[in-house]
């Protein structure tokens, strides 16, 4: 089967859809089939990627498409899977390129999340615009959809009024990275890099009103819960508040932001925290609640959209806007040997739903149904 992919996240995101695209790529190639894999991608490369077996990278070549790479994307990659006769195309990251449904290659589109529509403050009006366009556009196109959740799954029909049969929850895959056991070493040259404590607490994600990192200080504040806070992820504005706020108790409350660390630094970071808190207003799906499960690492976390569905039943759940929740629940790990124990040992368990293998069979079954059509 020849498979194409729109690769620019793989290329250019170090996190999100870009772990998304890669692990999805990767993934497929484990199974040692006689596959072949595409990679259409604008050609500027940011994050280094080692391509699998049997791939192979589709990039705009003249000038003129180098110049207007987004428009080369869009507009020619339709053509260009075309002349590579290529079986299935899968977007990705939300879109598909123009004239796909128009030519013999069958194609999928993976839809994260709908959080534009949910909570249209968190975006601009423009780039709320630019995401209905083109979200609506594969959609209507595609052969099938892709949904990383049955959230997802419940949006797309509510708010697109997409028939259930047309799409297919499959849930996204782990890095295998975060099922490996660091030795002590490896904790103690991560402790040394990062001058962290013996002892932390940890959150993941993009600094983003919509992540909720105010409600987790407020939380721990409430619950007088002085541990240092390690935050991993890309900041924004938003940051800057978060920080007026920790001044207030400047003297106690320790917290320390890193915005790039890599997965196999982070794997060991999960394992090293105390617990790991992800108190979401809104996500697709939530990754890094499972990868701190399969980690080792007890989780508290939102009990809204698809949080329980990565989650299942070995974490705890708060109301993310209610701080004093977060705070309690972080207090109930921290001071209860026992149930910290039962959590670690039933998400591991958990994790297990979340594998690259499960993953990438999955999704080959449903390659075959569209081909089968």
């Amino acid at each position: 089967m020849k498979i194409g992919f729109d690769a620019k996240r793989a290329f250019n995101n170090s996190a999100g859809l870009g772990n998304f695209s890669r692990n999805t790529i990767v993934a497929l190639a484990h199974q040692k089939t006689e596959d072949m894999f595409y990679l259409f991608h604008p050609g500027n490369k940011k994050v280094p990627f080692l391509l699998p077996e049997n791939s192979f990278e589709i990039k705009p070549k003249s000038l003129w498409w180098r110049t207007f790479r987004n428009s080369w994307r869009r507009f020619q990659i339709s053509k260009l899977a075309r002349v590579q006769k290529i079986d299935i195309y899968h977007g990705l990251s939300h879109e598909l390129p123009i004239g796909i449904e128009g030519i013999a290659v069958q194609s999928i589109v993976t839809i994260h999340d709908l959080i534009y529509i949910r909570y249209p403050e968190y975006f601009k009006k423009i780039d709320r615009l630019i995401y209905d366009r083109k979200f609506r556009h594969a959609c209507q196109v595609a052969n099938r959809i892709h949904a990383i959740s049955k959230q997802t799954k419940r949006d797309l029909v509510e708010f697109f009024e997409i028939p259930e049969e047309k799409i297919q929850v499959i849930y996204q895959s782990i890095n295998p990275i975060f099922f490996r056991k660091a030795d002590q070493s490896q904790k103690q040259q991560i402790r040394k890099k990062y001058q962290l404590p013996q002892k932390f607490l940890m959150t993941v994600g993009t600094v983003e009103e919509r992540k909720n990192l105010m409600a987790l200080v407020e939380g721990m504040l409430s619950a007088n819960i002085y541990i240092p806070l390690v935050v991993v992820g890309k900041p924004t504005d938003y940051q800057l508040k978060v920080q007026k706020l920790i001044e207030h108790d400047f003297n106690r409350l320790q917290v320390f932001f890193f915005s790039s660390i890599e997965d196999a630094e982070l794997a060991v970071l999960y394992q090293m925290a105390k617990v790991m808190i992800y108190p979401s207003i809104f996500e697709g799906f939530g990754l890094p609640v499972a990868e701190a499960q399969a980690s080792g690492c007890p989780v508290v976390t939102s009990n809204t959209s698809s949080l329980p569905e990565a989650g299942g039943d070995a974490a705890l759940y708060i109301d993310p806007q209610k701080p004093e929740e977060i705070g309690q629940a972080i207090r109930q790990l921290l001071d209860n040997s026992v149930l910290r124990k039962s959590l670690i040992a039933k998400g591991k368990i958990n994790a297990q739903r979340f594998t690259q293998e499960k993953y990438s069979r999955q999704l080959k079954q449903l390659y075959n149904s569209i081909l089968n059509d």
